[in-house]
């Protein structure tokens, strides 16, 4: 049995990977402010402390065995609207994490990056040698946290893994997206069968691809989690290892609409609006460097699958509304 940090691990993500450690048999503690996640996100049997990542040194000591990092501000308009608080968070306190790991002797990180250090990039397929060139101040500050660590990993020895995640959707049973505001396509789109919005926007029907929509990647939030498990064993002392995890296949805009339609038997309207800038026709991840360094392979890669799960994890949200939890 081993011990990890999580931090942000209130978050979507992050309690999902928390509850695959202590499914795993692991001893989990979750630092989170609860600025973004919940604490009902936090899953049972993890130790919960409340607090950003700045506070992580008061909480590391030698018993921990490695951290996973998730904590970050990561809304794309908000971080053009207010870039400080990202280079402040994200990159910031990433430090301060960093510099806490080095004095606890905590020798080991995994870290959520993202597709957006990729930017627009001219060609569709991503792989990890692909050009970076972030478009907004979020993709930035994960890029250049992308540097320190490998920085860290070079000068004092880090085994450091970054995991670029490209558009991760679905639920783990209780786990599943409860962002406040709601940016992401599947759940914006639930919300609409919900009857909670009036229609979903399709921005850009001109693109070329077959449907004229764009084409993204999407990622089982399981699978994601599965990754992340792999990393920790895949992590080697002064290497920072950089895997892009996605399905290496896309799905459309309306593709994806579609199968919201039948898998929840809903009425879906659309409404089509003006393309969006820095919206690349195609975006889709190459995991070869994942699949060869972490022997990972992403299990539930069906798009109904991806959508069931997360219907159903919208249903149990609904039913909490209901009750008035």
């Amino acid at each position: 049995m081993s011990k990890y940090l999580v931090t942000g691990g209130a978050g979507y993500v992050g309690s999902v990977v928390a509850a695959h450690l202590l499914e795993a048999g692991h001893e989990v503690v979750v630092l989170d402010d609860l600025s973004t996640g919940y604490r009902r996100g936090v899953p049972a049997g993890a130790a919960y402390v409340e607090g950003r990542i700045q506070d992580a040194g008061r909480h590391l000591d030698g018993s921990f065995d490695a951290v996973l990092h998730f904590a970050a501000s990561s809304q794309v308009g908000e971080s053009v609207a207010n870039p400080g608080k990202y280079w402040d968070n994200n990159v910031g306190g990433t430090l301060e994490l960093l510099g806490a790991m080095r004095a606890a002797g905590v020798r080991t990180l995994v870290f959520s990056s993202t597709a957006a250090t990729y930017g627009e990039p001219a060609e569709g397929l991503l792989t990890e040698a692909s050009v970076t060139s972030p478009t907004n101040p979020y993709g930035a500050s994960k890029l250049a946290v992308d540097h320190m660590i490998a920085g860290e990993c070079a000068a004092h020895g880090l085994a450091a893994v970054s995991l670029r995640y490209f558009n991760v959707a679905g639920a783990y049973g209780e786990y599943g997206e409860r962002h406040d505001p709601e940016t992401h396509l599947i759940p914006l789109i639930l919300q609409v069968a919900l009857g909670q919005r009036a229609s979903v926007s399709v921005f850009g029907d001109d693109y070329p691809t077959p449907d004229g929509t764009c084409v993204r990647d999407y990622i089982h939030v399981a699978d994601l989690a599965e990754a992340h498990l792999s990393a920790l064993e895949a992590a080697t002392a002064g290497e920072h290892l950089v895997c892009n995890l996605g399905n290496g296949s896309g799905y459309s805009v309306r593709e994806v609409i579609e199968t919201v339609r039948k898998v929840t038997g809903r009425d879906v309207p659309e409404v089509t609006a003006p393309r969006r800038p820095g919206d690349p026709a195609v975006l889709v991840a190459s995991a070869a460097t994942a699949r060869e360094r972490l022997g990972w392979t992403p299990r539930r890669s069906d798009l109904a699958a991806i959508v069931t799960d997360a219907w159903e994890f919208a249903l149990r949200r609904e039913a909490e509304r209901a009750d008035g939890a």
